[in-house]
């Protein structure tokens, strides 16, 4: 099961060539939910690369920022930033819940959807910038992403239902433990801490308290997203949990920019 939990992790949001999982059922799903982090570390190390080489040549942060940034959509399908555009057309098309729902399963993307797109990119690659600018670039980038899609299973716990009887979300809808999504935050939050706390520039006293603050950031910006999500829409779909992903990487730069 952990085989094809983290095959399906994989393969669903990076684009590591990996042999389809044997067998996706409920229990694969919420595995894979569990582990969305592990398969996020190849798209945190390229992202930490990157800023790392803008360092070292000098590029501007911004540009830095928005070359991993980039990165990190290319290596994920840019998957999550089409359910954040998409979910952001859903709620902002109508009150009715079938209509958001099938604006939502369209291709397109509308004048709101765009929006919040760019706004949310720029958020990121500022508040990335920021953090490259105040010596911990590396350490931010590569937190954000593993942290973003550490939401993945507090947006699959059990006890949220799936807006649709079909599709991504309904497959992994309420497959995960409760105590298993803790699990995931509390390694989550304790490894962030530890990072900052033996990072070479941190040298405020309390800076490993950031890691902390940062990753519950995160969570906290995911958990609005979702509870308006399952409000408005009944439940989570794929694009939901795409967009929770972006929303929370934004949180969590934010929480490090300075």
């Amino acid at each position: 099961m952990i085989v094809d939990a983290l095959k399906m992790a994989f393969g669903t949001l990076t684009t590591v060539r990996v042999p389809a999982p044997g067998v996706i059922d409920r229990r694969v799903a919420g595995g894979a939910m569990v582990l969305a982090p592990l398969a996020a570390v190849p798209l945190a190390a390229v992202a930490a690369v990157i800023v790392y080489l803008g360092e070292l040549i000098g590029l501007p942060s911004f540009a830095s920022a928005a070359l991993a940034l980039g990165a990190v959509a290319l290596g994920s399908r840019g998957l999550h930033l089409d359910g954040l555009a998409d979910t952001a057309d859903g709620l902002g098309a109508s009150y009715d819940r079938a209509r958001a729902l099938e604006v939502m399963r369209r291709g397109d993307s509308g004048p709101t959807g765009i929006a919040t797109l760019v706004l949310v990119l720029l958020v990121q690659a500022g508040a990335l910038s920021g953090a490259i600018a105040a010596g911990h670039g590396i350490a931010a980038a590569a937190l954000a992403v593993v942290a973003g899609r550490g939401v993945l299973s507090l947006c699959c716990a059990r006890g949220v239902p799936s807006a649709r009887p079909e599709g991504l979300g309904a497959t992994v809808a309420g497959s995960v433990p409760v105590w298993a999504a803790a699990v995931v935050f509390v390694v989550l939050a304790g490894s962030a801490a530890l990072m900052l706390l033996w990072w070479p520039v941190a040298w405020w006293p309390l800076s490993w308290w950031r890691g902390l603050v940062a990753v519950g950031t995160g969570y906290l910006a995911a958990s609005v997203l979702l509870a308006r999500c399952v409000q408005r829409l009944g439940g989570v779909t794929g694009d939901v949990l795409g967009g929770c992903v972006e929303v929370s990487v934004a949180a969590v730069l934010l929480a490090l920019s300075f």
